[in-house]
């Protein structure tokens, strides 16, 4: 912040918290983030509340989670006396999505090192071109 009246300008805010513009513009164009202030000039002005709401969403984006996680995240969040059994399940949801995502890059691992030392002279040969399809041109 600037100082206590004004709030941050969307520069600061990306600067600060590591989130590009166009993304904090995005978030306030589906109703992640809740349209700022305007100085007397238009700009948007940021304060601590939006500032802190940012960084929960970035940090939900870090750890994998929708959008539609995300905004169900933040509505729970708003209701701190409720119990967190609903955060758990996205939780729990986010964390079964990325186990299957690590699979599969482990299987695309497995393939890529399976083929990745063709030992081959000629394209002809080469185990990298047949396993994408046998070096066909214009599949």
């Amino acid at each position: 912040m600037s100082d206590g009246k004004r709030g941050m300008a969307i520069g600061a805010l990306a600067k600060a918290s590591g989130v590009n513009i166009e993304t904090i513009r995005y978030y306030e164009r589906i109703g992640l983030m809740a349209e700022p202030a305007r100085s007397a000039a238009g700009y948007r002005q940021y304060d601590e509340a939006a500032a802190g709401r940012l960084a929960f969403i970035r940090k939900g984006r870090d750890l994998g989670f929708s959008i539609d996680q995300i905004r169900a995240l933040l509505r729970l969040a708003q209701h701190p006396e409720q119990p967190c059994a609903d955060a758990e399940r996205l939780a729990a949801e986010n964390l079964a999505e990325i186990r299957g995502k690590i699979a599969q890059l482990s299987r695309l691992h497995d393939e890529l090192q399976r083929i990745v030392h063709c030992g081959c002279t000629r394209v002809a040969e080469c185990r990298i071109i047949d396993a994408l399809g046998g070096g066909e041109q214009g599949a």
